[in-house]
């Protein structure tokens, strides 16, 4: 199987250009051992439905790093990935932005020891990965209001996304969602959660991925004030109740 992925890193270099991010024969091989790891672990837990080289080239690797267009991230800045999964953005945007510290967080204990399995491997600094819920985790002093960016690929409402990712931001970041096209209206139903977290929708970004014609949309929420202390609401209330 790395045989197959080899043939085809040409195809990650060039749409990486296209975004203006050349990387190194590290880097390159960073990208290539996390590949390998993702597919083999995907074996005996489900990590991810997407497989075929080109398609996580696409859909996990670029897609990931697309972020790039409106986030500054060769700099050192201390980002938080919620919902990371198998690590998506985060492990992409560590191997590429190795200046970010990141934090990887997941509720699934098992993907987070496949992260920390990663990070080892690739040799990766200043990455912590934290199992729990966001629910939890944002309301910790540790952790709340200590990030310049948070960032979520995860599949879930906005509103919803918004209670569990602004907490993690200080005044003056930003929360970053990554979500698919035609979301106009999940944006627009959002803004008044997004105002009673301390947020405000500074921007929605839409584009293709390089190369392709999945449609994509980046929506950049600014940290304005502090987020009142009953958010995030108790784990599962987010989901159930999503603020209005």
């Amino acid at each position: 199987m790395e045989e197959k992925v080899r043939d085809r890193i040409d195809v990650l270099t060039e749409k990486l250009e296209l975004l203006d991010i050349t990387v190194s024969q590290k880097q390159i091989e960073q990208f290539l051992m996390f590949y390998e790891m993702m597919i083999n672990t995907n074996q005996v837990m489900n990590l991810t439905s997407i497989t075929e080289p080109v398609e996580v080239m696409d859909k996990h690797f670029v897609d990931s790093l697309a972020v790039k267009r409106i986030y500054d991230l060769n700099q050192k800045v201390s980002v938080i990935d919620v919902g990371t999964g198998a690590g998506f953005p985060g492990i992409p945007l560590k191997i590429v932005f190795p200046k970010i510290h990141i934090v990887l967080l997941d509720s699934l204990n098992k993907r987070v020891k496949f992260l920390k399995d990663v990070v080892e491997a690739l040799e990766l600094q200043n990455v912590e990965c934290i199992h729990g819920r966001s629910e939890d985790i944002g309301r910790t002093d540790e952790y709340r209001e200590k990030f310049d960016l948070c960032v979520s690929r995860a599949v879930a409402n906005l509103s919803v996304l918004s209670e569990l990712c602004i907490p993690f931001v200080k005044i003056g970041g930003r929360f970053i969602s990554y979500k698919a096209g035609k979301s106009a209206e999940e944006i627009e139903d959002a803004k008044t959660a997004v105002t009673k977290l301390g947020g405000k929708i500074r921007r929605v970004e839409e584009f293709s991925l390089p190369g392709t014609e999945l449609e994509r949309v980046f929506v950049e929420i600014e940290k304005i004030k502090e987020t009142e202390r009953k958010y995030p609401r108790k784990a599962g209330m987010p989901e159930r109740m999503p603020l209005k």
